[in-house]
């Protein structure tokens, strides 16, 4: 039987401080294969995102583990889990998060350079050429369009050929048509290198479009979440 991309167990996350703690995922557990879309949708405040920032390991559960691909995340040091996340895990984030004073070339290239990669701005150049920004190289993001910003965030996200894409609202920013342009470009380079694609989404048409669907309310999973073998 296939390892799973993502393998969550009886994952318990509460934040904040003592009267204001508020009970954020309770005893999830899911399984998401390899090479496939899945998507998480449910009410604001249901837990989508934390739930997604859990699998990239950037929240750290109360109780529960996080595998990926196998290996048990929740057990790592900081240190670790920041170098396994920039090797195996991309994430686009529906604000972009590119940095201002960097043009799209350095914004792409800087986190490539900063892990150790010799071949940083060949490789993001690459990158965004294949995001369809080859000409746009040396524009600051105040000069991009709101699209075009998150093709960098993409490429970002892309460059160190992760196995896993995680996306947290990515068309939550952008109008119709550039939204259309940027799913479209996230399913084609799903495809094209087999990345395990996760979404956080409103959206019920682009849920619909991926493999899976993962339904959370309050914190906890609808039955239909994809089971996990015991």
């Amino acid at each position: 039987m296939q390892e799973p991309a993502i393998e969550l167990r009886n994952i318990d996350l509460s934040l904040g401080l003592e009267g204001a703690r508020v009970h954020v995922l309770r005893d999830v557990s899911l399984a998401i294969p390899p090479g496939q879309a899945t998507s998480i949708t449910g009410p604001s405040g249901s837990g989508k995102s934390t739930l997604l920032m859990v699998m990239a390991g950037i929240e750290r559960p109360n109780s529960g583990s996080v595998k990926i691909n196998g290996v048990d995340i929740s057990r790592m040091d900081e240190d670790a889990l920041a170098r396994f996340r920039g090797r195996h895990i991309g994430i686009v984030f529906q604000a972009f998060h590119l940095l201002p004073t960097m043009t799209a070339l350095e914004n792409v290239a800087i986190p490539l350079e900063l892990s150790g990669r010799a071949d940083a701005f060949e490789r993001a150049r690459q990158e965004l050429s294949s995001v369809g920004l080859g000409g746009r190289l040396n524009h600051y993001p105040a000069q991009l369009s709101g699209g075009e910003q998150q093709r960098v965030a993409i490429a970002r996200a892309m460059a160190p050929d992760p196995h896993i894409l995680i996306a947290d609202e990515p068309t939550g920013n952008l109008d119709d048509a550039n939204g259309a342009s940027i799913v479209d470009l996230l399913f084609a380079l799903r495809r094209e290198r087999n990345t395990t694609l996760v979404m956080v989404t409103h959206d019920t048409d682009l849920a619909a479009k991926c493999d899976h669907s993962i339904r959370i309310r309050s914190g906890q999973l609808d039955a239909a979440a994809p089971a996990l073998a015991h």
